[in-house]
């Protein structure tokens, strides 16, 4: 059953709960800002780190990695620990766990240490990373739980956004080297700790949103359940039969553990699977790639180091323009047709920028290439990102949090999460060795996996536009 008939919707006189849901998601999301932060700010740091501990680019990618490893973690344990402690006490240890990690990477003593901050915020990444959109899908009226759950990544590409404009501004206050200092301090230790600001907003914020109703019924707390449910649905919602749904759905349930994911042939459940294939995808057509290495990339084809600064800076507005596109489509026109038109773009940029860069010569500081195809190279680079924000950027995090039934929501989406991260990392440490191998070729492969994602989706993937979550069986 697919209507969404016994969910009362926000109503035309119910602005204030409108109001009051879009803040509670907007405030879950601020862990996506921080996911965005700390994924992007390497890129303008890495070339200081580089030059003050003297390594190369295989310590350099290690580092840069390393965080992710942390989110894998981070991932895999943040559903279990948010079944049985709650969404906003896993918010809570998130963030101070990305205010620890801000602290210490500001002040590493030696390139290990640096690594162990950085997984330390890597696992508060992966909490935050599966938290937001759980909480957000099950505080949200389907009518517009999509585009709530697009803040995820619209917060995300905020961080983004955000991390390039201050990584630039150091830069350039620098004198145009992260190795100079400002107010004594490094301007890339400065990029670093810099983030330590959000977390504590996000533990703040933190207190002013409510649980997850779900997790109030689970631990009897009914009265406080419907009063959520009243307060996110609207005035003219029906809490008590809400609540009688969900105990109608959660009465033949138990707390998940990992042999409820297992079945079927191939060990798992296919619709984790799925959720796992959708994940990997999404890190296989080389997306973080641009905002990992954006810096190193537009250097190793001659473009010096405060121009590559100032493209990570743009490609970041053009993530934000995707993904704003994507909130305003995904409960319009679903999920699946925005997966596919993505898939669709992002094959042909990446094509044109494997093109494009088959005609750089030399390496290192003497790479350059031909100002037509360096015109080309950029443009596919923007109409990559685009095509990738307007689409899997947003409909993974959407589906992620929608396409499993109750019973194993907060677990598959925990191992979804961790396989993303997972294929972030080996994209992420794998880079730098193929970029020195063939960047050309290296983006072939990537469009390849962009291609492959077409049929995916087609075959795989169900529309989840305007079901309840009850509904998902």
């Amino acid at each position: 059953m697919t209507s969404t008939a016994t969910t009362p919707q926000p109503s035309a006189s119910g602005e204030g709960s409108l109001g009051h849901v879009i803040f509670i998601a907007a405030a879950a999301a601020m862990g996506g800002f921080l996911f965005g932060y700390d994924s992007s700010v390497i890129s303008g740091a890495v070339t200081g780190i580089q030059k003050h501990f003297d390594v190369g680019s295989g310590e350099t990618a290690l580092v840069v990695s390393s965080a992710l490893l942390g989110s894998a973690v981070g991932a895999m344990g943040a559903g279990w620990l948010a079944d049985r402690i709650g969404r906003i006490k896993v918010m809570k240890i998130a963030a101070v766990l990305f205010a620890i990690s801000g602290v210490g990477s500001m002040f590493p003593p030696n390139i290990f240490v640096l690594g162990v901050w950085r997984v330390i915020g890597g696992v508060a990444i992966g909490m935050a990373s599966v938290i937001a959109p759980a909480y957000i899908a099950e505080v949200a009226p389907p009518a517009i739980r999509g585009r709530l759950a697009s803040f995820q990544q619209a917060a995300i590409v905020l961080g983004i956004f955000i991390s390039q404009l201050v990584n630039y501004a150091l830069n350039e206050g620098a004198g145009g080297n992260p190795n100079d200092p400002i107010a004594g301090i490094q301007a890339w230790q400065w990029m670093l700790g810099v983030e330590t600001i959000p977390a504590l907003i996000y533990f703040l914020m933190s207190y002013a949103i409510p649980e997850s109703p779900r997790f109030l019924i689970s631990i009897g707390r009914i009265d406080r359940a419907k009063q959520v449910l009243r307060d996110v649905e609207g005035p003219e919602s029906d809490p008590a039969a809400r609540v009688a749904e969900i105990q109608g759905v959660m009465a033949s349930e138990h707390k998940s553990s990992l042999r409820d994911l297992l079945g079927g042939r191939a060990g798992l459940k296919t619709i984790v699977w799925i959720g796992i294939g959708a994940s990997v995808f999404q890190q296989f057509v080389g997306i973080n790639v641009i905002f990992y290495y954006s810096s190193l990339l537009w250097q190793s084809v001659g473009i010096n180091a405060s121009n590559s600064l100032l493209i990570s800076v743009s490609t970041s507005l053009v993530n934000i323009i995707g993904t704003v596109i994507a909130i305003a489509l995904v409960d319009r026109i679903g999920r699946r047709p925005l997966a596919l038109a993505g898939s669709a773009g992002m094959a042909v940029a990446l094509g044109t920028a494997a093109w494009a860069f088959s005609y750089r010569h030399g390496t290192g500081d003497t790479a350059t290439l031909p100002n037509l195809q360096a015109t080309v190279a950029l443009v596919a680079a923007h109409i990559f990102v685009l095509c990738f924000a307007f689409s899997w950027g947003v409909v993974v995090w959407v589906l992620l949090g929608e396409m499993f039934p109750n019973k194993i929501r907060a677990l598959a989406l925990s191992v979804a999460a961790c396989a993303q991260w997972i294929a972030n990392w080996a994209i992420t440490v794998s880079f730098p060795s193929l970029s020195d191998w063939n960047l050309s070729a290296t983006y072939v492969i990537y469009a390849c996996f962009a291609l492959l994602s077409i049929p995916f989706v087609y075959f795989f993937i169900k529309e989840t536009k305007g079901r309840t979550l009850e509904s998902m069986g």
